[in-house]
């Protein structure tokens, strides 16, 4: 069997800024959660989703905000936008997937816990993450466990990974905490891109790993005395970056194999929600 893990705030944010506005009877706007209960559905619809989870960021700021106080924030988020978080999450049980509302880790941290807690059950063929999060390139194994961008219609496998970022899934923290990650807040160390990072991390794997001195490194970066130097100096920041990146994976999900399974919409539920939020059609159309 393969197991779905879905990134609800990703597709919610998407919907926001890509499907229609909408209003409610009672005035709220609730256009972004119609996009998702359609994107949702496709999704179901085209992957042919037997076992699947949909995880959210019940609030955006998570325990890695106490860790470094630049990490994002809902600070500068649409309140229209903040406001159907919670009616997103309802419109996704009522599409009859488990769902995963995350507080003090993040959605991410679920799609972790799920990949890691699947890899473990010999009835799991496949992992899906449908996400094009950089951050979830890091649970990638083999072909066992995939990141799906369902925008562009792409997987990624573990050869992906390495072929797109430069260094395998267990490199990512570490990439990440050097180039830094702008969505997340963290900036990374100064004169590092992606090409430089991906040079010597695939020859170091890890920020404790890469010597001090450029001379060592044994590989060869334009600009290495500088990046060195910037390395020197910051590798402090660099691990608590990394440490930013890494996924959990001991978030809460109370629900077994069998209980992923998804067996359709909750028609009553369903009917209910899209009555609430003016989109009888959509129930219809099911």
């Amino acid at each position: 069997m393969r197991v779905h893990g879905i990134d609800g705030t990703y597709e919610l944010f998407r919907a926001f800024f890509g499907a229609p506005r909408a209003t409610a009877p009672d005035g709220r706007e609730v256009g972004a959660t119609r996009g998702l209960l359609r994107s949702l559905a496709a999704l179901a619809r085209n992957e042919r989703i037997t076992h699947a989870g949909v995880a959210f960021d019940h609030v955006i700021e998570s325990f890695r905000n106490d860790l470094y106080p630049g990490y994002k924030t809902s600070a500068g988020v649409d309140p229209e936008l903040l406001a159907q978080f919670e009616l997103a999450e309802r419109a996704a049980a009522a599409l009859g997937f488990a769902v995963w509302p995350m507080v003090d880790l993040e959605a991410d941290d679920a799609l972790a816990t799920l990949a890691a807690r699947c890899t473990e059950d010999p009835a799991v063929e496949q992992v899906v993450i449908a996400s094009p999060d950089k951050d979830l390139a890091q649970c990638v194994r083999g072909t066992r466990v995939v990141c799906l961008d369902v925008l562009r219609k792409k997987t990624l496998d573990e050869a992906g990974v390495v072929a797109k970022f430069g260094v395998p899934p267990a490199s990512i923290p570490d990439w990440l905490a050097l180039v830094g990650d702008s969505a997340d807040g963290y900036p990374g160390l100064p004169r590092w891109g992606a090409k430089s990072a991906a040079l010597v991390l695939a020859r170091w794997a890890h920020v404790e790993r890469i010597p001090a001195l450029a001379r060592d490194w044994g590989v060869a970066v334009r600009g290495a005395e500088t990046l060195a130097a910037s390395l020197r100096e910051g590798r402090e920041r660099a691990l608590l970056y990394r440490t930013l990146a890494t996924l959990r994976t001991d978030a809460p999900l109370a629900e077994s194999l069998e209980e992923l399974r998804w067996r359709g919409p909750r028609r009553e539920t369903l009917a209910e929600l899209c009555a609430e939020i003016g989109d009888a059609r959509f129930a219809a159309s099911l």
